[in-house]
């Protein structure tokens, strides 16, 4: 199941990178998911991971949003209840939160996002 959303993911990436190099390093992945050890996971915890955030954050603004939270699943994929959790507290804080199912889903929200800079 993660290795499709996985494989999108790579490929929203690495367009995005292509397509707006000067915002490269101003786009990224939180690596949040995975199986870890229960002594890795109260590490994590205890740095500040917090469950539910989105797989992909834009730390750019645009004029209506501060950033742009996108949340990749596969294309049946639902988000957990952590992740809804988080999605409120982001648009509470003026961030556009986005789920993309496709690599072309993606490419709409990011140049729709980018448009209204």
């Amino acid at each position: 199941m993660r290795t499709i959303e996985s494989q999108i993911q790579i490929a929203c990436m690495k367009w995005f990178r292509y397509q707006y190099p000067k915002l490269s390093k101003l786009c990224f992945a939180v690596p949040n998911g995975g199986n870890r050890s229960i002594v890795t996971a109260k590490i994590l915890k205890a740095e500040g991971v917090v469950a539910g955030v989105s797989d992909i954050i834009l730390l750019c603004h645009n004029r209506f949003y501060h950033s742009l939270c996108i949340e990749m699943k596969q294309p049946k994929g639902k988000q957990s209840k952590n992740q809804i959790a988080w999605q409120t507290e982001a648009e509470k804080a003026n961030n556009k939160y986005v789920v993309c199912h496709s690599v072309d889903e993606f490419i709409e929200v990011v140049e729709t996002y980018l448009k209204d800079k």
